[in-house]
């Protein structure tokens, strides 16, 4: 199925309107095994912090409790940046997740430590 170009250009322009408003896009990946996570600034093109369950070497991290944790590591991780606003990109590329499971534990762990989502 080919890429719709005005899709792309409406999540983009979405994308920079949030980081000039202060707000910087937290961007999660998920695998069967692990769960990803990125703090990036648009306008820069510049990942600015990354936490995964991976990172962290967790036996399993396929689960909500390593999720939350790996979602507090990335929190602290931002809040050692100065960063205090983000949003939460459920489009990312050709991933969409529902916020729900593994995914939303990640937020929640991230909002545990102060950081606005």
């Amino acid at each position: 199925m080919a890429r719709n170009p005005l899709k792309s250009l409406k999540i983009r322009t979405k994308r920079v309107a949030n980081v000039k408003t202060g707000r910087l896009r937290l961007n999660i990946f998920r695998s069967n095994l692990h769960i990803y996570g990125q703090i990036i600034n648009d306008v820069e093109h510049k990942t600015l912090a990354a936490g995964s369950t991976k990172a962290l070497k967790l036996g399993n991290g396929g689960n909500i409790e390593a999720a939350t944790a790996a979602g507090k590591a990335l929190g602290e991780a931002a809040k050692a940046k100065g960063i205090e606003k983000l949003f939460f990109d459920r489009e990312s590329a050709d991933h969409k997740y529902k916020y729900h499971g593994r995914v939303a534990a990640f937020v929640e762990g991230v909002r545990e430590t102060g950081v606005a989502v």
